[in-house]
């Protein structure tokens, strides 16, 4: 009988035992659907480092937020520009996420299969310790209002290590009988039941559900991530987890996340169509009233990041540093950018990109 104030060790291996309705097929198609133009329009940003970094600092931002991390959007996008040491620990916090969502993705794109040296790297990443797989008691997961403990994890390294090993097995294993999103669920809900590290196990759970897109060939880059979808539906994940628990209702997690694949796929996928919007524009107006300094290199520089310095224009070979200089001011002038002062140096923000990302 399974007791939330124990630890859970006789959590059930993969694959479980169940049987899909035909709503949920109905709902992983639409997912799927989604998904599938979401990877496909990507490719309207000819530089796809532009979304990488706008949706990766989202990802990181709301990622973080769903562990009491906050921090402003005008923060990070800040810190991220000026590339040094911030003071704010929730702002490091939120940067240590988008370095280990990278690291997983280039983990990925290596490998090609799901390991968990792979999960534990990403979180030694974003933890900054290496204090690895739980080898003390003591994780237990507690309602916040009452203090009240709602689930207890399995304890004992080798039964946590088995779990992960049957995980790594039921993720990589090639299963033509089950739709990819209904087994990313699946392995979304064991990942965080076995809750493996003393911290950031939600974080590490949510880069895996990316990485499994991208390995089964449903994304090509890192750009889905649910986490806006769960902060807005956060009651219902938590008790998604707990009815699964107690009851054994994979139905009702999987349709929830189903729903987030579809929702964000959606969301996603008018926020590139924006940003190419506003990219186009950009260029017709530099074009048109700065003839002399156009190139669609420079351009796109400024839609790396909401915020732009003298060197990114350096580092990218657009001009020299003189030149970076002038160019950014005539930016200015004509109102693409507005600088501000951000200690000794000036930043300079792409006014419309930020206010489409920021609304």
């Amino acid at each position: 009988m399974y007791d939330p104030k124990k630890p859970y060790n006789d959590l059930p291996l993969l694959p479980p035992a169940i049987q899909l309705s035909a709503q949920l097929f109905n709902k992983a198609i639409k997912a799927n659907k989604a998904l599938a133009e979401l990877k496909g329009i990507a490719d309207i940003i000819p530089n796809q480092s532009i979304i990488l970094n706008i949706l990766i600092l989202r990802e990181a931002k709301d990622s973080s937020e769903i562990e009491n991390i906050f921090t402003t959007q005008d923060d990070l996008y800040r810190a991220f520009s000026a590339e040094k040491e911030d003071s704010n620990p929730a702002v490091k916090e939120v940067l240590n996420y988008k370095e280990a969502l990278w690291r997983g993705y280039q983990l990925i794109r290596e490998k090609k299969i799901i390991t968990t040296n792979m999960l534990s790297q990403i979180q030694e990443v974003l933890i900054k310790n290496q204090a690895g797989i739980r080898s003390q008691p003591g994780t237990a997961l507690k309602n916040a209002r009452t203090g009240e403990t709602i689930y207890t994890p399995p304890f004992g390294m080798g039964v946590i290590e088995d779990k992960l090993k049957n995980l790594e097995e039921y993720i990589n294993i090639d299963d033509d009988m089950v739709d990819p999103l209904i087994k990313m669920a699946i392995a979304h809900y064991q990942f965080e039941s076995i809750h493996p590290y003393y911290d950031g196990n939600g974080r590490t759970g949510r880069i895996l559900n990316v990485l499994y897109l991208i390995q089964q060939g449903l994304l090509d880059l890192p750009i889905l991530y649910l986490s806006s979808y769960l902060i807005k539906h956060n009651a219902d994940y938590y008790s998604g987890l707990s009815a699964l628990r107690d009851n054994k209702k994979w139905e009702e997690w999987i349709l929830y996340m189903l729903d987030a694949v579809e929702d964000t796929s959606k969301d996603t996928i008018k926020t590139i169509r924006g940003i190419r919007h506003l990219l186009d524009e950009t260029v017709e107006k530099v074009k048109t009233e700065l003839p002399k300094i156009y190139s669609k290199e420079l351009v796109e520089v400024l839609f790396y990041q909401p915020y732009c310095k003298i060197a990114h224009l350096v580092e990218n070979k657009i001009v020299t540093r003189f030149a970076a200089s002038k160019y950014l001011k005539l930016l200015e002038e004509i109102g693409v950018l507005r600088g501000e002062k951000m200690g000794r140096e000036k930043l300079f923000i792409n006014i419309r990109l930020y206010e489409f990302l920021i609304k």
